[in-house]
């Protein structure tokens, strides 16, 4: 179906719940445009410097538009010279008997082959100066036309946050096979990392980056994703824990036909910044994406950031690209921005839009609750459960989803006595 570019670019704003104007509780309605990094694709506020080189990036200094949203004093040097030596963690693997692990010094001929094979060149300086200091790559390999029976699951416990360490993970799977891969972070730490996943032809493949941090760390993370011809792959972010934790993810295809489906689930506490970050560059005709993050907040300055951003290259005839944030705020003292950027550059296409919604509870939907006899807190446990039990089926991994459900009741509890904000809350 060819729609005109006009009519694309004017995609629609979901509706806002009742009672989220603007000045409420610090929340706003989303802004078209505002979240892209800066430079410019054929006038396209998406493109950015991308380079190897530490020294090719900028300092940033909390004013780039990038940046604007992160508090830069709890990013604790990573995005300046502060060295990434540290080595205060602990790396535990629970492979599917056939998917190859390995652990590949930096020194090691083959690092050169693997490092890079995703095609992705850091686009920040936090990113590169992981790539330049990690010493070591975990590889995961799902051979061609294997189907895992259960998923390989990595586990990163940070034993202490003082000295700050670079990681760097490459997930392949080959052509035709089938997989899901788990990243667990705990503990605490100071952490900067890459995640390369690389899909190729055919290939399923699921990786979930659960980030259950103690209350002390910092995480800096940026994922990239090559989909391959006629590959599907599931990407979700799971943030819970963590003083700071901003995760970028890009992804972009290697051949037609690639279907790709990015989802988020994050849950801030009083203090807490957590900060999700998407590029989706439609290289390739006839693929799809569709991202749907959903998040909660709750407590003085808990604060999340959602900057969503999609490109349509001329080439890209025939795609269908959808996005949707939604956030809801339990407490009042909570902040949550949210900006969706959508640009086209072919008319070309299926199918374009995205949505951004953020609000509290609906006092209608708590008094038909409690008029059925159900108290005051266990309606509101209800809504939320309610609003994330979507996402987590949609995560689709059963052998963690009985976990994310008891970490958002272990939320909920940490909330209990704090002031609700509600549709009539001024």
């Amino acid at each position: 179906m060819s729609t005109s570019t006009a009519n694309l670019a004017a995609a629609t704003q979901e509706s806002l719940p009742a009672g989220a104007a603007e000045g409420q509780h610090g929340l706003t309605e989303h802004s078209h445009g505002g979240g892209a990094p800066a430079g410019g694709h054929g006038g396209s506020a998406f493109n950015t410097v991308a380079s190897f080189d530490v020294d090719a990036h900028i300092v940033p200094r909390g004013r780039e538009e990038e940046w604007r949203f992160t508090p830069m004093a709890r990013l604790r040097g990573l995005h300046e010279d502060v060295p990434l030596d540290g080595n205060d963690y602990e790396v535990s693997v629970e492979a599917d008997p056939q998917v190859v692990v390995e652990t590949i010094e930096v020194t090691d001929a083959r690092a050169a082959a693997v490092r890079g094979s995703s095609g992705y060149v850091p686009v920040d300086r936090p990113s590169a100066r992981a790539w330049a200091d990690a010493d070591r790559t975990l590889a995961i390999t799902i051979p061609a036309e294997v189907v895992t029976e259960r998923p390989t699951v990595v586990r990163l416990r940070g034993l202490g946050a003082e000295k700050a360490a670079a990681g760097h993970v490459v997930i392949t799977a080959e052509r035709f096979s089938q997989a899901v891969v788990v990243l667990e972070h705990e503990g605490s730490a100071a952490f900067v990392d890459n995640v390369e996943v690389v899909t190729h032809d055919g290939a399923k493949l699921t990786v979930v980056s659960l980030q259950d941090w103690a209350d002390d760390s910092v995480h800096l993370s940026h994922h990239h994703v090559s989909v391959g011809r006629d590959a599907v792959v599931k990407h979700a972010v799971v943030s819970f824990g963590g003083d700071l934790v901003r995760t970028s993810v890009t992804l972009d295809y290697a051949a037609p036909g690639g279907d790709a489906e990015l989802l988020g689930l994050y849950f801030a506490d009083s203090g807490q910044h957590l900060e999700k970050r998407l590029f989706v560059d439609h290289n390739q005709p006839n693929c799809r994406s569709n991202v749907l993050y959903k998040g909660a907040l709750q407590g003085a300055k808990a604060h999340t950031v959602w900057i969503g951003n999609v490109l349509i290259r001329p080439e890209a005839e025939g795609i269908n690209t959808y996005e949707l944030n939604r956030n809801l705020v339990l407490t009042d003292g909570a902040r949550a921005d949210s900006v969706p950027n959508l640009e086209i550059e072919t008319g070309e296409i299926e199918g374009a839009g995205h949505a951004s919604a953020t609000g509290r509870f609906d006092d209608e939907q708590l008094f038909y609750l409690q008029a059925r006899g159900i108290p005051a807190d266990e309606a509101r446990r209800l809504v939320v459960r309610g609003f994330f039990t979507e996402l987590i089926n949609k995560i689709g991994v059963p052998e963690i989803a009985e976990r994310l459900t008891a970490t958002v009741e272990r939320e909920l509890a940490i909330g209990e006595n704090q002031p609700v904000a509600s549709s009539s809350t001024h």
